[in-house]
């Protein structure tokens, strides 16, 4: 039988790549008590959603013309936010390309978002082979397409890549991907997102090629 490959690691963004949820949380927090104050505590139930998602379901009808409001408010937050890494990202990077392993991001973000990331890290694009934005995919997570079409992009089997996320979305997105799903208990606790995948890690420091390739 022939030995599995390690070919490509993909990587969500916030909660991944980036501990933002926090200062998302303090953001949708101000927004849910303005439109949705019958419901305390929304801010933490729509943790991992799509922005497409979290207009469909909670800025429908009269608050439907709202919603350019709060992507104005939005898009000005994150041109204000910190995007500092995971402890340990940037030695786990440097550690797959060592062993020939492609990496990419695949965010639900859109490409205003990420020139605030490349503002605020200018060696950003610099770590990736590829990075895919909402601009890219069809359908959102937790729909497989954003990583079937990153596999696409390097010309490797699903089976020979491994996803890292943080949210249930897009926990569900590697699983149906067919990967192999890393999750990273930073906007859920390692024992909720554990039925969703693989191994559970808190942060990158004791995580490295070696750890990875025993998972295909």
């Amino acid at each position: 039988m022939q030995e599995k490959k390690l070919k490509a690691v993909l990587f969500d963004l916030d909660g991944v790549v980036f501990d933002t949820e926090p200062q998302y949380t303090i953001f949708w927090g101000m927004i849910c008590r303005q439109y949705h104050p019958e419901h305390p505590g929304l801010e933490h139930e729509i943790k991992g959603s799509t922005l497409t998602q979290i207009y469909d379901r909670w800025f429908s009808g009269p608050l439907e013309s709202e919603r350019a409001e709060v992507t104005r408010r939005l898009d000005a937050y994150e041109e204000s936010m910190h995007y500092d890494y995971i402890d340990g990202f940037e030695a786990l990077i440097a550690n797959l390309h060592a062993h020939g392993v492609k990496t990419a991001v695949v965010t639900s973000s859109n490409i205003p978002k990420m020139e605030s990331v490349y503002r605020y890290q200018p060696s950003f694009q610099t770590l990736f082979d590829a990075i895919l934005t909402s601009e890219d995919f069809a359908r959102s997570k937790p729909d497989p397409d954003c990583y079937l079409r990153a596999a696409k992009r390097f010309e490797v089997a699903p089976e020979e890549c491994i996803v890292f996320e943080d949210s249930f979305n897009g926990l569900r997105s590697g699983r149906a991907a067919g990967m192999k799903v890393v999750g990273v208990s930073t906007t859920n606790s390692a024992e909720a997102i554990a039925p969703y995948s693989d191994i559970q890690v808190g942060d990158y420091l004791n995580i490295n090629y070696a750890t990875l390739i025993t998972l295909l």
